[in-house]
């Protein structure tokens, strides 16, 4: 018994797609997506460089409030820090990174 056309197609479309996938390298993906993060967040030369560190924007904030910086992250140039005080309370200063300014 022969099997039917539509099922050779199949078995053809099948067999190419698993050879395509096969002769790609492993790691293609990863340099794909690099290569996307890189077109669309491009360096900004115009930006200035932070001008104190992380560390010394928390050992400021942790002075100026009598507080304990229990997280610190960087947003475009913006140290975000959530502060914990004595009393339980707990919010949210920016210090700019090139000023040292704490919004």
């Amino acid at each position: 018994m022969k099997p039917s056309r539509k099922l050779q197609w199949s078995l053809a479309l099948l067999a190419l797609t698993a050879t395509l996938a096969a002769a790609r390298p492993p790691d293609q993906d990863r340099r794909d997506r690099d290569r996307r993060e890189r077109v669309e967040r491009p360096e900004r030369p115009d930006r200035a460089r932070p001008r104190i560190s992380i560390d010394r924007a928390v050992a400021m904030a942790e002075r100026q409030f009598n507080a304990r910086v229990v997280r610190a992250e960087t947003r475009d140039g913006v140290y975000v820090l959530r502060l914990l005080n004595d009393a339980g309370r707990v919010w949210t200063v920016r210090v700019d990174a090139s000023t040292g300014a704490i919004q």
